[in-house]
């Protein structure tokens, strides 16, 4: 297993290089001068120069992106342009309420899906099942930035039975964790459900229930263990979904996580600002990655890391 994660790292690395290089001249590809954005258009031209220069925007994209990689290379993110802190304390500050946003949607869809999809395969072709299969497509047709202010509308301003924005309190996690975990639990709903199917009538089922095992105890324990291999890989692959979707909902939200500071930082074009953001999210994901490999172990011990 540890020569599987050094291999697997080791492939991940030039893909964080690939990412960081793309983001870096795409941002930098955008129509607009930050210099203007922090002096505003009526300063003088003399000004704007010297800010340039301090700032080291005077210098070619391919200076800037050599000096990008020999700070990346010594851990120094570099200085926010617009808001004049280093980068890492910036992104330090708001990733912990990026993550806590993310794992309270993947909460709320995992509490969500597992209970309607062991229901609709235990049902299947009945009105529950239907139901479950009718709730997985529109939770997937509903987009965040449509869901969010719906349910602002309708619990926080009709209501009034929780907050708008903030993140000030348990309740003020709520809306933006259905928003962002809605579509989710639709994903996992559907892949459960054809998972369960799948090895509902597997010889080990059999055996079981030929043992005198309870319907409930062959369900939950021997059929939805070995049902969970795609789960795991579709909730690790959607986790870098919550990640990009949590850039949406946090401005809908005014959540004070890294998605907001990001779109923050495309506003007034703070490169190194973004690219610290794009990088932060990027590792989390690398991260998410490793997790479901140990998982995957877990759930099926016949798994091995040999190859």
């Amino acid at each position: 297993m540890k020569r599987y994660f050094l291999r697997r790292l080791t492939l991940l690395l030039p893909t964080l290089l690939g990412a960081l290089t793309l983001v870096f001249f795409l941002i930098h590809m955008v129509p607009g001068d930050p210099v203007e954005v922090m002096l505003g258009e009526t300063a003088s031209s003399a000004d704007k120069e010297e800010l340039r220069r301090s700032l080291g925007l005077d210098q070619p994209v391919y200076v800037r992106y050599r000096a990008f990689l020999s700070g990346l290379a010594a851990g120094n993110l570099g200085q926010s342009l617009y808001e004049q802190a280093d980068v890492t304390d910036l992104i330090r500050a708001r990733l912990p309420a990026t993550i806590k946003l993310a794992l309270s949607a993947l909460a709320f869809a995992a509490l969500l899906s597992f209970p309607l999809a062991l229901l609709a395969a235990s049902r299947r072709g009945t009105w529950r099942d239907r139901g479950a299969l009718l709730f997985s497509v529109l939770g997937l047709s509903v987009p965040n930035f449509w869901l969010g202010p719906l349910l602002i509308i309708l619990f926080s301003i009709q209501l009034r039975w929780l907050p708008v924005s903030g993140s000030t309190g348990p309740a003020h996690l709520i809306l933006p964790s259905v928003t962002l975990g809605l579509g989710m639990a639709a994903i996992l709903t559907r892949i459960l459900r054809a998972s369960l199917l799948r090895v509902r009538n597997e010889e080990y089922v059999q055996a079981a229930r030929a043992r005198g095992a309870s319907e409930k105890r062959v369900w939950l324990k021997h059929m939805l263990r070995n049902a969970l291999l795609p789960v795991i890989t579709i909730m690790s692959l959607q986790f870098g979904s919550l990640l990009a979707g949590a850039v949406i909902t946090e401005t809908i939200f005014s959540w004070p996580g890294i998605g907001r500071l990001m779109i923050q930082a495309i506003q007034t074009r703070d490169y190194p600002l973004v690219q610290g953001c794009v990088l932060a999210i990027a590792i989390t994901y690398i991260f998410v990655n490793f997790l479901a490999d140990i998982l995957y172990h877990i759930a099926d011990p016949r798994i091995t890391y040999d190859k």
